[in-house]
C-alpha cells in the first residue's frame, strides 16, 4: 500500500482543481477542514475508505447511516466528501432544481479518462444541447427498427442455448451482439471479443485505486481500451456519414445541433462509447438480476410466461413493437430486479454552490454522493426489501411511494436518454427466453455479487435451461 502514496497523492493534489461549470475559472474545490463539521469517518492513511466501500459498499453505507445518520464524510480515492442518504436526498440531487451539482465533476475523477464527454458527464446547456440531438434516434420509428433487430437476434442466440450454463456470460455476448446490431447496422465478427474485452477494461478501469494511465494497472488498460474503442468509431462514423443506414449510429452521425451543424466527429464518437457500455454492460447487469430472482420464484416465472404468450399468441414468436406495452408484468417484474439491484449503486456529484441539508450546511467544491441502492433498501418506501415483489409497481403502490424512491435511471434533466430502448430489450429477452425454456438455479448454487462499478455475479450465475416441449 505504501508504494501507492506518491500516485495517490499527486491525484489528490490535481482532483482539488475543477472547472465550475456555473463559473469559468479554476477554483480550490472544498477540502480538509470544511467538512469537519460533518459525521464520518476520514479511513486509513491514503487510502481512507477507498477500499471499505468497494469492498461492500451497502454494508459500509448501512454502518455509517446508522452510525452518522443520513448526512455522513467519507474520504476515498483522495478525495473527503459527503453522502446523503434517503429519498428526498435523491430529489434534491437528481432533479437539482436551483442547479447546485456537477455531473461533470462528480463523475470525472473517475470516467474522464475512459469516457470523456459522454451525457452523464455533461452539464446544464452543453448537455441539453447534446441531448436534444442524440435524442433523435430514440423517436417511435428508429425505436421500431430496433425492435425488428432484437427480435431477430435474441430469437437467432437462445435457441442454441439450453442445458447448464452461465447466464450472465451468455446474456453479455448476447446484448453486445444485439447492441452491434441496432446500433451499428453491423454483426461483429472477430472484432466481438476485444471490443467486449475493451468495455470490460473501461468500467473495471472506473474503480482501480491507481488513478493513473500505468502499466498493468487497471487504468491502464482502460485508457487502452478506450484507444481501441476511438479508432474502430471513428472509421465507422466516416462510414456511416458516407452511407447512412437505419442503424443508431447513423442517426447519431447525422444529429445536428439547434444551429443546424453536425456534432463533430469526436464528440459522436465519445457519445456512442459511452452508450454502448451502457446499452450492454447494465442491461447485461439487471437482466441477470432479473432471471436469477425468476429462476427463484417460478410463480412470477410462469406468470411472465403466460403474459408472453397471450401477447405473441404461442412459443418464441417476436413481440411486435406495438404490444410491448401489453407486457405489464414482464415491466413491473424488470422494475422490481432494478430496485433489487440497481446497474448503478451510487451517482457522485460535485458541489458548485453552498447548500444545506438534513440540517448541515455543505460548502462549494464538496464531492457529493447518494445512493440510489441504499434507498432501494430501505424498508421505510419498500417492506420485506430482500422480497422479490413485482406487484410493488403497480400503479397504486407507486402513487403512494415518494417518487425519488425508486431512481435506477437517474431522474431530472439526466434521466436515462435509453431507458425505453432497455425496457424493450428485457421485454424479448422475457418473452423470447420463457416461451422457450423453463430457467432454474444449478443445485447449490446461489451466486456471490460483485458490487462495483456494475453489478455482476462472480460465479456468472449458474442456471439450467430446460426446453419447454
Amino acid at each position: 500500500m505504501a508504494s501507492l502514496a506518491p500516485d495517490l497523492r499527486a491525484d489528490l493534489n490535481r482532483a482539488d482543481l475543477h472547472r465550475d461549470s456555473a463559473n469559468p475559472h479554476w477554483v480550490r474545490l472544498g477540502g480538509d477542514h470544511k467538512l469537519d463539521h460533518i459525521p464520518g469517518e476520514d479511513g486509513w492513511p491514503v487510502l481512507g475508505t477507498t477500499l471499505m466501500q468497494l469492498s461492500d459498499p451497502l454494508g459500509f453505507q448501512d454502518r455509517m447511516t446508522e452510525t452518522y445518520g443520513p448526512v455522513y464524510r467519507t474520504r476515498s480515492f483522495g478525495r473527503r466528501g459527503v453522502n446523503l442518504m434517503g429519498a428526498d436526498a435523491n430529489e434534491l440531487v437528481l432533479f437539482d432544481r436551483d442547479k447546485l451539482f456537477s455531473n461533470e465533476q462528480g463523475w470525472g475523477p473517475m470516467l474522464n479518462l475512459l469516457f470523456p464527454r459522454g451525457l452523464m458527464l455533461m452539464d446544464f446547456e452543453a448537455h441539453r444541447v447534446d441531448r436534444r440531438a442524440l435524442s433523435i434516434a430514440f423517436k417511435p420509428e428508429p425505436m421500431r427498427a430496433y425492435c425488428s433487430v432484437l427480435n431477430t437476434g435474441i430469437a437467432t442466440a437462445i435457441e442454441q442455448w439450453g442445458g447448464q450454463m452461465r447466464f450472465y456470460d451468455a446474456i453479455k455476448a448476447l446484448t453486445l451482439d444485439t447492441a452491434a446490431a441496432s446500433f451499428l447496422g453491423l454483426p461483429l465478427g472477430p472484432e466481438a471479443d476485444a471490443l467486449n474485452k475493451a468495455f470490460v477494461d473501461m468500467v473495471q478501469a472506473s474503480v482501480g485505486v491507481v488513478r493513473r494511465p500505468l502499466p498493468f494497472t487497471k487504468m491502464g488498460k482502460g485508457v487502452a481500451g478506450r484507444r481501441l474503442m476511438v479508432d474502430y468509431f471513428g472509421k465507422l462514423l466516416r462510414e456511416r456519414r458516407a452511407d447512412p443506414g437505419q442503424d443508431m449510429f447513423s442517426q447519431f452521425a447525422l444529429a445536428k445541433r439547434e444551429d443546424g451543424s453536425l456534432l463533430p466527429e469526436d464528440v459522436v464518437v465519445d457519445h456512442m462509447i459511452f452508450l454502448m457500455m451502457a446499452a450492454h454492460d447494465t442491461i447485461t447487469s439487471s437482466a441477470t438480476v432479473l432471471f436469477w430472482q425468476l429462476a427463484k420464484n417460478t410463480g412470477w416465472q410462469d406468470r411472465l410466461r403466460a403474459e408472453a404468450r397471450a401477447v405473441t399468441g404461442g412459443e418464441g414468436l417476436s413481440v411486435a413493437y406495438d404490444d410491448l406495452s401489453r407486457m405489464d408484468l414482464a415491466e413491473m417484474a424488470f422494475k422490481e430486479a432494478l430496485r433489487f439491484m440497481p446497474p448503478v449503486p451510487n451517482m457522485p456529484r460535485r458541489a458548485l454552490r453552498d447548500f444545506s441539508f438534513g440540517g448541515y450546511a455543505i460548502p462549494a467544491g464538496t464531492p457529493v454522493g447518494i445512493s440510489p441502492a441504499a434507498v432501494h433498501a430501505d424498508p421505510a418506501h419498500w417492506p420485506d426489501p430482500q422480497r422479490f415483489d413485482p406487484l410493488r409497481f403497480t400503479p397504486e403502490n407507486v402513487a403512494g411511494r415518494h417518487k425519488y424512491a425508486w431512481v435506477p435511471f437517474g431522474g431530472g434533466a439526466h434521466m436515462c436518454l435509453g431507458l425505453h430502448f432497455a425496457y424493450m430489450q428485457v421485454k424479448l429477452l422475457v418473452s423470447q427466453i420463457l416461451t422457450r425454456y423453463e430457467v432454474a438455479m444449478q443445485p447449490g448454487s446461489e451466486p456471490s455479487w460483485q458490487a462495483w462499478p456494475i453489478p455482476k455475479p462472480r460465479d456468472g450465475l449458474r442456471v439450467e435451461l430446460r426446453r419447454i416441449c
